[in-house]
């Protein structure tokens, strides 16, 4: 009986610990809760300049040039003057004279090697006026001023007449037949050193001038959008003209032009007090400095007075011709020649020939 009981209890007891264990309030739990799924989080994208890359270029606004005047299409002829020419000589590769170092006059219309560039080498100049304009022609030996080595002309004004030039106007390729102002500009001498420390000698070596340091008038932009102009074959004695305002000078001025084709630095104008007579050469053979050393492609002439009835002993003057002579062939001036053939206007790619033809003449 006893044992009955016993084997009730302990199996009641097995009974009610299996329960137990399977209650879920009672059971603990051992098991690792899972792990939450990871959020996507969404990053700005970032672009990364290269090094080299130059930054985006800033809209700029263009200035507007708009022109008032225009020089007229058929100016008069003025005075011829004269410069020496080295055509005659130049297969034998020297100028004939005319290269005179310590006054600032060149004749060098060479290469280095001296190989002769017809298109800078200067015949005549000369100058006329009207109500608004001074025109300057200039008569190259070449007639073609676009010459692919690149030829600057200039026009160089000395308004005291001290030799000591003021104003420079000056151009670039390319040139057209028709008036324009898009390749040129104007200089000004502000602290008086285009001439070294005298006019009248050859300083060299003189590096601390800086020539025509100011620019006043860039492309159409200044002041005056008029201010100065140049045209090509605009007559026989007209290779290259250019046209500047009378407001540019007191009426009273000397003046002479010039060609260059390898410095081209007004800067550092006049050269001849940069460079020492024996570095820069000669174009003159019986000149102990021939050949051309490290100034070459360069060739101006002598400056005549406008305006005012010189002395004679200003420097650079152009020569005067002696009572009763004989008008010169080079260098120096001779009267205008009126007559009842005034310049035309001509079609592109032409120029007006003076008397006798009094026509147009046309490349073909």
């Amino acid at each position: 009986m006893n044992y009955k009981k016993n084997t009730v209890l302990i199996l009641s007891t097995a009974a009610i610990l299996a329960l137990a264990c399977t209650l879920p309030f009672l059971a603990k739990d051992t098991t690792s809760a899972p792990a939450p799924l990871p959020i996507s989080v969404p990053t700005a994208t970032v672009f990364v300049e290269e090094a080299n890359q130059p930054p985006p270029a800033l809209p700029t606004n263009t200035p507007v040039i708009i022109h008032v005047m225009t020089p007229s299409i058929a100016p008069s002829t003025g005075s011829i003057v004269y410069d020496v020419f080295s055509k005659d000589t130049a297969p034998e590769k020297r100028a004939p004279y005319g290269d005179s170092y310590d006054i600032n006059r060149f004749e060098r219309p060479f290469m280095q090697d001296m190989t002769y560039v017809s298109d800078m080498d200067i015949v005549t100049y000369n100058l006329s006026q009207d109500a608004d304009w001074y025109y300057i022609s200039v008569e190259l030996i070449g007639g073609n001023p676009n010459n692919i080595i690149g030829i600057n002309y200039g026009v160089e004004i000395d308004n005291d007449a001290d030799g000591f030039g003021d104003v420079i106007i000056w151009a670039e390729p390319p040139y057209t037949t028709e008036w324009t102002n898009t390749n040129v500009q104007v200089f000004e001498d502000k602290n008086h050193d285009t001439s070294g420390l005298s006019a009248e000698l050859s300083d060299a070596p003189f590096d601390t001038t800086d020539g025509y340091e100011s620019l006043i008038f860039d492309r159409g932009l200044g002041d005056d959008p008029d201010l100065a102009w140049i045209r090509s074959n605009a007559g026989m004695k007209a290779t290259i003209q250019f046209a500047f305002k009378k407001s540019l000078t007191d009426g009273t001025f000397m003046l002479g032009v010039l060609a260059d084709a390898y410095l081209k630095d007004v800067t550092k104008l006049d050269y001849c007090d940069r460079f020492t007579a024996e570095v820069a050469g000669s174009p003159v053979r019986s000149n102990k400095n021939y050949p051309l050393g490290e100034l070459y492609l360069y060739d101006n002439t002598c400056r005549e007075a406008f305006g005012f009835t010189p002395n004679g002993y200003e420097p650079q003057l152009c020569p005067r011709p002696e009572p009763g002579e004989a008008p010169p062939s080079q260098p120096g001036v001779t009267p205008a020649t009126p007559g009842p053939c005034p310049p035309q206007a001509c079609a592109a790619g032409c120029w007006w020939m003076g008397e006798p033809e009094c026509k147009c003449q046309c490349i073909k």
